[in-house]
């Protein structure tokens, strides 16, 4: 069961809600904030089998390897569905699976490397997550995540009051503490790049 499991539901629900709506709704993340322009960037040079959390409705499958094994899950089967359908048009071969970042089924030290974009700021349990993508990692493997988080100053500030009204609309929270919820989770940030001003990241941690 996830740690909040109202929250989870609210999260599902908006989700199915949103699935045909969401690559209208997230344009401005893809070309004004560098989400676009990064997503290539996070799988160049990756093998082995991969587990992409969060896969929503397909955005990052275009840039999956060759030849890589990917598994890609979502909490919400609308989403699943519409990644399938570009899926479909690709030649790499994906298995998805409808799951919660809170609750992995999978074994442990099963994935070589864990993706992730825009997932954990509509996580509940950040913590928890990070706990769950450590474990299902290999020895020597690695989480790469491209993620908005909180950021300093009076824009955090800002974006505090802002963040009840965005997420009860569109589903993301934009002022969560990813940052220290990975390292809370036992994992050491690496590598730690701004795509945009200082609260658009690639991060990368083991």
């Amino acid at each position: 069961m996830p740690t909040y499991p109202e929250l989870t539901r609210k999260q599902i629900k908006l989700w199915n809600r949103n699935a045909g709506m969401y690559d209208l709704m997230s344009m401005p993340m893809e070309h004004m904030m560098g989400f676009g322009k990064a997503r290539a960037k996070l799988f160049e040079g990756l093998t082995g089998k991969i587990l992409e959390l969060g896969v929503g409705t397909g955005r990052n499958i275009p840039y999956y390897p060759e030849g890589a094994r990917v598994v890609a899950i979502d909490i919400s089967k609308k989403m699943i569905s519409k990644a399938e359908d570009k899926a479909k048009k690709l030649s790499n071969v994906v298995s998805f699976e409808v799951a919660d970042v809170e609750e992995l089924p999978f074994d442990d030290k099963s994935f070589d490397v864990v993706v992730a974009t825009g997932v954990f700021c509509c996580v509940p349990d950040q913590v928890r997550g990070f706990k769950e993508a450590k474990r299902v990692l290999k020895e020597g493997g690695k989480i790469i995540l491209l993620e908005h988080v909180r950021p300093a100053g009076l824009l955090g500030r800002i974006f505090d009051i802002l963040d009840p009204i965005v997420s009860n609309i569109m589903g993301p929270h934009i002022n969560k503490r990813t940052l220290e919820s990975i390292k809370e989770a036992g994992l050491t940030i690496i590598e730690e790049k701004n795509i945009f001003s200082d609260w658009v990241k690639l991060v990368i941690a083991k």
